[in-house]
């Protein structure tokens, strides 16, 4: 049986006033921030951790999959790229150079396979995938956020939308000092979990999960004669370091809701239990790994979906390969060769608020669509466009919904973006 208390009403001290506030720090998040400080926008972004890049850092998922539809055509530039230009000028990714994208060489396939960059259903090809070193895409972040002028509050939880004659007037906040107001003219969600359209009650879908918890093992003699003899672990960036996708909670439980804390409370203990088990199981079963040692574990579950928008046009597995006169991007699909999605504007809008936009894996798409929008490099995508549209908007004092279609693809394009 439910009970209640009644709390006395309270005033809420504004910490400050931005033109666009960005909720979430993810790598769509920080697209959003950079995208919308560049544009000349003065714009606010706040992460609940001290760090950014969500899942492409603290989640240890340390794979772009993928700026290529499959075909050997690069179909993600803009931020995304310019994060992997700035990691691979400080030696910390690994990608298969242009000239090999699309090729059927079973033996780069097979060299990719071990760097975790081939997934899916064969016959394989050779894709542009990217492993990289998550504290070089952290750094690229935090460099790019700097140089913006954005603003970043970290350690802040953005917990309220503050709603009132269907706009957010601006976004309540919860940190160890206490609750604050940010008030903002348009107000971006890359909360990954869509955090503040499902508390402003508008429409989503919800779906339950099977959390990962990735981790890394150094020390590891002879890598290749590890990889060689089979495993489900990957090459990644530094001398003898392996990369575990590990520890689904399906092993042993079942789906979580990763909006709920106590389905989340179990997913970290037993995740993490399953990545110990199997690290005592590698160095007593596989002889490469008998003197290894354990990096990291990621700091965040490897959520992969949650809520996702009922936006303006909810994207279908149906508009594969249909270019929209309002594609703010595009993105191909990791498992799926020649397969790729224009992400029309209108999956980015609410429709019952004038100034909240989506960005990132909470986006308004079907579940099987999601499979390819959710990946990082189309977060970012996505990202990159709210933001410009935020900037756009509060620049010619106008609602997001009504940015013109055709100036957003344009400022798109000079910033790099592929449409």
């Amino acid at each position: 049986m439910s009970s209640f208390i009644e709390e006395p009403g309270r005033r809420t001290p504004v910490l400050t006033r931005t033109q666009v506030l960005v909720v979430g720090g993810g790598a769509a998040g920080a697209a959003a921030a950079i995208a919308a400080a560049r544009q000349g926008a003065d714009t606010m972004l706040v992460e609940r951790y001290g760090a950014l890049g969500g899942l492409a850092t603290g989640g240890l998922i340390i794979l772009l999959l993928t700026l290529d539809d499959g075909d050997g055509h690069q179909v993600v530039g803009g931020l995304c790229q310019e994060v992997v230009d700035r990691i691979v000028r400080r030696g910390g990714a690994y990608h298969p150079p242009p000239g090999e994208w699309g090729a059927r060489d079973e033996a780069l396939v097979d060299r990719d396979r071990r760097w975790g960059l081939v997934w899916g259903s064969g016959p394989h090809r050779v894709r542009y995938s990217v492993a990289y070193d998550p504290e070089e895409f952290r750094f690229a972040l935090n460099e790019m956020i700097e140089a913006s002028g954005a603003r970043l509050l970290l350690h802040a939880w953005a917990c309220e939308p503050l709603v009132e004659d269907g706009r957010i007037r601006g976004v309540a906040v919860q940190g160890k000092s206490g609750r604050v107001a940010i008030l903002a003219d348009v107000v971006v969600d890359a909360s990954g979990d869509g955090d503040m359209f499902a508390a402003a009650g508008v429409p989503y879908e919800l779906e339950k999960v099977l959390p990962w918890l990735w981790f890394r093992m150094g020390g590891i003699e002879d890598p290749e004669a590890a990889l060689a003899a089979g495993g489900w672990f990957f090459r990644t960036v530094g001398e003898g370091q392996m990369l575990m996708p590990w520890g689904a909670t399906e092993r042993i439980i079942r789906k979580i809701d990763a909006t709920d804390p106590a389905d989340l409370t179990l997913a970290e203990l037993e995740c993490r239990k399953l990545v110990m088990k199997e690290v005592d199981r590698l160095r007593a079963e596989v002889p490469q790994f008998r003197r290894a040692h354990l990096c990291d574990i990621a700091t965040q579950l490897g959520i992969t979906e949650s809520r996702r928008l009922v936006g303006e046009y909810v994207l279908k597995r149906e508009d594969m390969d249909r270019p929209f006169d309002d594609a703010i991007g595009l993105t191909g699909h990791w498992t799926q060769y020649g397969a790729r999605y224009w992400i029309p504007y209108r999956s980015l809008l609410v429709r019952e608020l004038d100034n909240l936009l989506a960005a990132g894996r909470c986006i308004s798409v079907d579940h099987r669509t999601h499979h390819a929008t959710k990946e990082i490099p189309a977060c970012m995508v996505t990202g990159q466009a709210a933001g410009t549209a935020a900037a756009m908007a509060v620049g010619s004092g106008i609602r997001p919904k009504n940015v013109e279609i055709a100036r957003l693809r344009e400022a798109l394009r000079a910033a790099g973006a592929i449409l």
